[in-house]
């Protein structure tokens, strides 16, 4: 690896099998200690245990963002570990409910916007008071191709994400002054576990295969092939490194070309 990352100081939220593995060993491969958050401890143990034996550096929080007092003691922690924090990375999320938006009850959109909206940016807010502080940092925020594309049955995904991009603007118009960068990677499909569990529920579904299924899907794109979670997380370590030290506010499309913004 390219050490793009060394000497910074990650919290990594949302981290699960898919894309949240995937940024906990990019960013410790890439130099960086890392904090790993999320709700269920088994699995963050698991993954805490793939950093280290890549010879990464890794602490486990177990805690759920949309709980106050849990972003505090996550913020509490990881400044107590590494002495600081330089990069946050927004990967926790909920998807809502999968209906039509004529079937759902609109207390069903709460779920959404508490997690992928106020839950982030109540993190977001309290890291970014402790970056200015000490005199910068980079929060990079994973968002969604579903609020580029309107599809039926992701309404309340979709405009949570929509928010959180809206919101993200604005974060990076006034922390900028205090040398707080804020940007989001929007991956479309995402290769790996959830995405080849659905793959396999949609094939028989179809009576076919879970090949001709990606086969179909990666036929629709001009790079002909699904991103991975890897390739997804590499697009944040950017955002993370002093690389990407000249921008702020905007917002990268992983995705083998399926949306041109």
């Amino acid at each position: 690896m390219s050490g793009l990352l060394a000497g910074k100081r990650a919290v990594i939220s949302g981290v699960g099998p898919g894309l949240g593995r995937a940024l906990a060993l990019l960013f410790a491969a890439e130099g960086a200690s890392t904090v790993l958050a999320a709700r269920h401890p088994d699995v963050l143990d698991a993954i805490a245990e793939e950093v280290r034996a890549g010879g990464g550096e890794a602490l486990c929080v177990t805690a759920d963002i949309t709980v106050p007092a849990d972003c505090d003691r996550l913020v509490a922690a990881s400044t107590e570990a590494l002495g600081g924090i330089d990069v946050l990375v927004n990967n926790a999320f909920a998807t809502g409910p999968r209906e039509l938006l004529a079937d759902i009850d609109m207390e069903e959109w709460r779920l959404p916007l508490e997690v992928n909206l106020i839950a982030t940016m109540r993190l977001s807010l309290a890291v970014a008071a402790q970056m200015a502080a000490a005199g910068g940092g980079s929060i990079v925020m994973v968002g969604t191709q579903a609020m580029r594309r309107s599809e039926p049955r992701r309404g309340p995904y979709a405009a949570s994400k929509a928010a959180l991009l809206s919101a993200s603007r604005t974060l990076a118009a006034e922390w900028g002054p205090s040398g707080v960068r804020v940007n989001s990677v929007v991956p479309g499909h995402i290769w790996g576990p959830s995405l080849e569990a659905f793959f396999v529920t949609l094939a028989e579904r179809r009576g076919t295969t879970p090949e001709e299924v990606h086969a179909g899907v990666a036929r629709t794109l001009p790079l002909r092939r699904l991103p991975t979670a890897g390739q997804v997380a590499e697009a944040a370590a950017f955002f993370a490194s002093e690389r990407a030290a000249a921008i702020t506010g905007q917002s990268l499309d992983v995705n083998g070309g399926n949306w041109f913004d």
